[in-house]
C-alpha cells in the first residue's frame, strides 16, 4: 500500500509557492442575479457518465487539467458538482492525506475508516455544491469552490475541508470532476440534497465515499 510523506503543522504544504503563483483563478465576469423559474430537472437515470451528461453535467476534467487552465472553464455560478472514479475496482488508500493541515489538524483518517466509508461499485466518490459567495462582487460560485478544493488537495491551508477523504485515494490524480449549473428555481443546496438522496437510493442507503455528512 502506497504511503506519501506530507507537511505537518506549521510547515508549508507541497508546492505551496507554485500553487499561489499558478492557481489564481481567472476573475469572474459580473453576473445578473436570479435564475429562471423553469421546472426542476429530474435526477439522472444513473450516476454513470452518459446519463450524467444527458442530465446536464459537463466538465469531466482531472484536478491537474483544472489547475493548468486556472479553472477558466468552470462557471462562476451556483451549482452542484461530482467527483468520479473511472474504475469500480478496489481502491488503494494512502496512510497520510495529501490535503492541507488547518489549525494544526491532520486531515488524515485511518485506513480502517476509509474502508468503512468506501461504497463498492460506485463511480461517484463525492457530491458537492457551490452557492453565491457575495452579491457585491463578481460571482465566484462553482469556480471558487473547485479552486479551494484543489488547493486543499495540494497541501495548502484551506479552511473548507469538504470531501477530504478523496485525498487519501492513491489514484486521486485520475479522478474526474463534473459540474451542473443550477439555472432553474432551486438552490444549489437543494439540488445537492436531491443528488445525495438519489445516490442513496441506488446504493442501499449509503452516502458517497467522501460525503461525511448529508
Amino acid at each position: 500500500m502506497r504511503e506519501t510523506r506530507r507537511a505537518g503543522p506549521g510547515r508549508a504544504g507541497p508546492g505551496l509557492g507554485w500553487c499561489h503563483a499558478r492557481w489564481s483563478s481567472k476573475p469572474c465576469r459580473p453576473y445578473l442575479f436570479g435564475v429562471s423559474s423553469s421546472r426542476d430537472p429530474a435526477e439522472p437515470t444513473s450516476l454513470l457518465r452518459h446519463d450524467l451528461e444527458a442530465a446536464g453535467f459537463t466538465g469531466w476534467r482531472t484536478w491537474d487539467q483544472l489547475r493548468s487552465t486556472e479553472f477558466v472553464d468552470v462557471p462562476c455560478k451556483p451549482g452542484a458538482y461530482l467527483v468520479l472514479r473511472a474504475s469500480t475496482g478496489d481502491p488503494a488508500f494512502l496512510h497520510s492525506s495529501l490535503g492541507g493541515w488547518c489549525k494544526g489538524t491532520d486531515p488524515s483518517v485511518s485506513i480502517e475508516r476509509l474502508g468503512d466509508e468506501w461504497v463498492p461499485g460506485a463511480h461517484v466518490v463525492y457530491i458537492g455544491k457551490a452557492d453565491y459567495r457575495s452579491r457585491r462582487r463578481p460571482i465566484e460560485g462553482l469556480r471558487k469552490r473547485l479552486w479551494e478544493f484543489a488547493r486543499f488537495g495540494a497541501g495548502e491551508t484551506i479552511g473548507h475541508r469538504g470531501g477530504r477523504l478523496i485525498w487519501q485515494l492513491a489514484d486521486s490524480a485520475e479522478l474526474l470532476v463534473a459540474w451542473h449549473e443550477v439555472t432553474w428555481d432551486e438552490t444549489a443546496r437543494d439540488y445537492e440534497k436531491r443528488l445525495l438522496h438519489h445516490f442513496a437510493n441506488l446504493n442501499s442507503g449509503r452516502r458517497p465515499f467522501a460525503n461525511l455528512t448529508g
